[in-house]
């Protein structure tokens, strides 16, 4: 599970997760992590939405979502990463 690699937000600036065989779903507590610039989820067998809260990392320019189970709609903020 993903948040099982989620630790206090000043810990992190890139996690680099892809092909780590992650089930479950991207957790809220993602947009927690302030200082994440760069995030790989790929490749894994992630379910359900993208969460909004992703769009409260204010320093993100990078994301890989590809290769998963996910579903809903791409959130517009997303589109905006730099």
């Amino acid at each position: 599970r993903l948040d099982a690699f989620l630790g206090a937000p000043e810990d992190h600036d890139s996690l680099e997760l892809g092909r780590k065989q992650l089930t479950g779903t991207i957790p809220p507590e993602i947009g927690t992590l302030t200082k994440l610039e760069n995030l790989w989820l790929d490749n894994n067998d992630l379910s359900g939405e993208i969460p909004v809260e992703i769009c409260n990392l204010p320093n993100l320019t990078f994301l890989d979502l590809s290769y998963n189970q996910l579903t809903g709609y791409i959130i517009p903020e997303l589109v905006k990463i730099p």
